[in-house]
């Protein structure tokens, strides 16, 4: 399994390769979920560099400060200084680790930029929330972020032969892959080394929570209710010690910036509505919902209304991961019983998705009911009648944006 997914190259490592071979210094930002193949794929990038390349993570067992940090920049500048004009590179994982690690890079960066040093830095690291406020904070306009999402079905299909069925159930965790042919086991494995890691390692860690038994509770509600409209008063009456709508709304940013689970909020023309919205709950990999439902693949297959579910969930994570990544704003709509599963805004673009997955919903109208109330939106239907959900998720969101 570990020789496929090494040999695997995604399409995110010839962009990073070729912003390092540029003139042009900017510290390469590699962000996303656990799990979604981050240091591999620097790995095969800085293979590129041979000996030239230095790398270091933070993840290792012993403790990590900003006197680590200066030590394997220190170890990269000779490496920079031996080659001369062609310079070196240096890949630091694991970062978000790190307290105040933002500061420390910014204060070797800039050392660095005064003398020319050609040395090209790597940042990586697990928890976008984090990586973001550190350098939002430091590191404002020395930094690119190349952000990894979720694997796509493509991606998938080819490196695992997955088909689209199995993509829909198993989700798109590389490294679960080769455990599907015992669907027990591999829900073992998506429960305690992805979901429980994640949350205790990624989120509970590294940033105040102080109801860490809500925030599992909200996880879990969120997989049941992927693909619904939830107000917070609902959510509230289902989570025991549930506090208030603030606290929740807190919980839902925290296990977004982790790539789990996202809130879309409703679209309207005022920013105020949008914001004062009741969520509509979508998970970043629908491998969180099946590992979590307690059923069967078979049981899940015949089960018309969560197999649609999960059709939804798995266009709603497509286009959320490719959201995710700044692409373009992801919503929902409703108005009374009339509703749009999507709507994406892409600057003027604006197109209403809905997915006909066979929960027996009649998409038409609430197509028809947005196009009304915005003319100038395009209506995109798949399933059905319209786009395949196999077409619909084998091409990157902006394919669709574009012809649209």
């Amino acid at each position: 399994m570990s020789i496929i997914v090494d040999d695997y190259e995604r399409p995110q490592a010839r962009i990073l390769a070729k912003r390092l071979r540029e003139p042009r210094r900017f510290i390469q930002v590699v962000a996303g979920p656990r799990q979604v193949g981050k240091t591999t794929l620097v790995h095969q990038v800085l293979a590129e560099w041979g000996s030239y390349a230095h790398y270091a993570s933070a993840d290792e067992p012993a403790l990590k400060d900003r006197a680590w940090i200066e030590a394997q920049w220190e170890a990269a500048r000779i490496l920079a200084r031996e080659r001369g004009r062609q310079g070196a590179a240096l890949a630091l994982d694991e970062m978000h680790k790190i307290p105040a690690w933002s500061e420390t890079v910014k204060r070797l960066w800039d050392s660095d930029t005064r003398a020319r040093l050609p040395l090209k830095v790597i940042v990586l690291g697990s928890a976008p929330l984090l990586m973001q406020r550190g350098l939002t904070e430091s590191l404002a306009g020395r930094f690119e972020i190349l952000h990894l999402p979720h694997w796509s079905f493509p991606e998938m299909s080819q490196c695992f032969g997955f088909t689209l069925e199995e993509y829909i159930l198993f989700g798109a965790y590389p490294g679960a892959a080769p455990l599907v042919k015992e669907p027990a086991r591999w829900a073992q494995y998506i429960k305690d080394a992805l979901i429980e890691t994640t949350i205790s390692r990624d989120v509970l860690l590294l940033t105040r929570v102080d109801k860490p038994a809500l925030l599992r509770q909200l996880f879990e509600l969120g997989c049941r209710y992927s693909g619904q409209v939830l107000s917070y008063n609902k959510m509230m009456g289902q989570l025991q010690d549930a506090g208030n709508t603030t606290t929740l709304a807190h919980y839902l940013d925290l296990l977004a910036g982790a790539g789990m689970l996202v809130g879309l909020q409703k679209y309207s023309g005022a920013e105020v509505s949008r914001k004062g919205s009741s969520p509509k709950l979508q998970v970043l990999n629908t491998a969180l919902m099946t590992a979590q439902a307690g059923l069967s693949p078979e049981e899940l297959r015949s089960d018309g209304e969560m197999w649609g579910r999960l059709v939804e969930s798995a266009v709603g994570a497509h286009l959320a991961n490719a959201a995710a990544a700044g692409r373009f704003e992801l919503f929902y709509w409703r108005d009374r019983n009339r509703e749009v599963d999507f709507v994406v805004k892409a600057g003027r673009t604006l197109i209403a998705i809905e997915v006909k997955s066979g929960r027996g919903r009649d998409a038409l109208p609430g197509l028809k009911a947005f196009t009304e109330t915005y003319p100038k939106a395009r209506p995109l239907l798949i399933g059905g009648d319209g786009i395949s959900v196999d077409d619909f998720l084998s091409m990157p969101v902006e394919r669709w944006v574009k012809s649209s």
